[in-house]
């Protein structure tokens, strides 16, 4: 299964972005940019805390998009369900390979039987890559340390839409001709409180999702080498997030993302 590229259609999820704006053209401008777009529902733009809330069934990254279209830095602060969640119940996986390969992957646990995954991965070759929790969140061996799947039921390899299979084996990510790969995917089997602490590894090739001839199919869906990884960590969902100064260098949000580059601005800021 391709996950979905983040249209109008899926589950719907809440995102508070602080934007970085000092008047109320500011305002207007973020409202302008967002409200009439299919799949967004701006619910809060406030300009003395410097914050949107919004509530949409697209990919965080094109929401973040359309918020720096207006010429204002954002800055994604936390995310969750349109009801309550329980502290704990997001996370997120910064990944890097050894090549060119990075990528931010957000996990949140919408319900007990439902795990919605949004990322963003840049540098990947065109076409299908595997992608999967791994067992251990060590990368000190770069991705080889990571262990083997996620799987604790002791199934054998299969795609997202089987009722057995590794629970992360989270199928294929699609690539397109410059290298950017946005997904949004929803899951059943996977649960945020069982993989913070583990790893997310995105494969040089397409996964068979246990189907093919390959003696490795049933183990690992034979999708090559891992070209990129990182360790699952617990996110801010929302409101958890008040910080506008990171406390690891003193550095403002703004001043934070000015020296991470534009590919890590829509991360969520440190906690």
């Amino acid at each position: 299964m391709e996950a979905a590229s983040g249209g109008a259609g899926g589950v719907r999820c809440r995102l508070e972005f602080a934007v970085q704006m000092t008047c109320q053209s500011c305002v207007e401008a973020v409202q302008a940019a967002l409200q009439e777009v299919p799949g967004i529902q701006l619910l809060d733009v406030n300009l003395d805390s410097q914050s949107v809330l919004l509530e949409t069934s697209l990919q965080t990254e094109k929401v973040h998009s359309l918020l720096e279209s207006t010429g204002r830095k954002a800055v994604l602060k936390g995310m969750g369900g349109t009801m309550p969640q329980p502290f704990g119940s997001a996370a997120v996986a910064i990944i890097s390979g050894p090549g060119s390969v990075q990528g931010v992957v957000r996990f949140l646990q919408m319900s007990q039987e439902k795990c919605l995954i949004d990322g963003t991965v840049d540098g990947l070759e065109p076409g299908s890559h595997g992608l999967h929790v791994h067992e251990f969140g060590d990368i000190t061996s770069s991705c080889d340390s990571c262990g083997d799947h996620f799987n604790p039921d002791g199934n054998c390899h299969g795609g997202p839409q089987d009722l057995y299979r590794h629970a992360g084996d989270l199928g294929n990510i699609l690539a397109a001709d410059d290298g950017r790969a946005s997904f949004r995917m929803e899951d059943s089997q996977l649960k945020v409180y069982d993989i913070i602490g583990r790893s997310l590894v995105v494969d040089a090739g397409e996964d068979d999702l246990g189907r093919g001839r390959h003696p490795l199919s049933k183990v690992t869906g034979n999708s090559g080498e891992r070209v990129a990884c990182g360790i699952i960590a617990r996110s801010a969902g929302l409101f958890q997030n008040p910080k506008r100064v990171c406390t690891c260098d003193g550095v403002t949000l703004w001043e934070e993302q000015e020296k991470l580059g534009r590919k890590a601005a829509s991360q969520p800021a440190h906690l």
